[in-house]
């Protein structure tokens, strides 16, 4: 008799939930899809506030170096600064020179040179970058679409040029893309990808 009892209770109180069921889970449902709503309109905007912090491109430091101070460049490449211009030496020790003084660049206006040496085993870039003392970055783009940042060298005093230096595996002909782009990440200047 006691389980009767028992057994009833339990089946009153599944009916009564049961018809109270369709208001709260009505109600449950319309506040369901309000928030579903809402996180859905919410989502593009965070999208969009969060997709160009995350596409742009860290500067890189500009160490400063001592007129003459023999910067080791990797792979037995060696760049150093007078006031005069750009010195590097390859592995061979053969000694190459870029003037700032000479008047072959415009130094009041924001630029990029390249040179490049190498062979099988990979290409040692480097150039100057001149016309500006607010360089952020110098970015090689090969003929893949692979960029690549460069190491940024100046004197002290953050005069209007500086070095750059980067290596990068060998090439199946032609040179990258060299950019210049200041510390906001507006681009100064560039050089376009050629073949040889």
């Amino acid at each position: 008799m006691m389980k009767k009892k028992y057994l009833s209770a339990v089946v009153a109180v599944t009916a009564a939930a049961t018809l109270a069921a369709p208001a709260s889970a009505t109600a449950e449902t319309k506040s369901t899809a309000t928030t579903v709503t809402t996180a859905t309109a919410l989502a593009p905007a965070q999208e969009a506030r969060t997709t160009p912090s995350r596409a742009a491109v860290e500067n890189t430091p500009v160490r400063t170096v001592r007129p003459g101070e023999r910067v080791d460049a990797g792979q037995g490449w060696t760049v150093w600064l007078t006031r005069k211009g750009k010195h590097w030496s390859g592995p061979d020790g053969y000694e190459n020179f870029r003037s700032v003084v000479d008047g072959n660049i415009d130094r009041t206006q924001p630029g990029v040179s390249h040179q490049s040496e190498g062979g099988e085993n990979g290409v040692f870039h480097s150039g100057l970058y001149y016309g500006t003392r607010d360089a952020g970055r110098v970015e090689l783009t090969g003929s893949d679409g692979r960029k690549t940042l460069a190491t940024l060298v100046a004197l002290p005093g953050r005069p209007d040029w500086g070095v750059w230096y980067v290596h990068t595996a060998p090439t199946q002909g032609g040179s990258p893309a060299v950019a210049l782009y200041d510390r906001s990440g507006k681009l100064l200047a560039d050089l376009p990808a050629w073949d040889f």
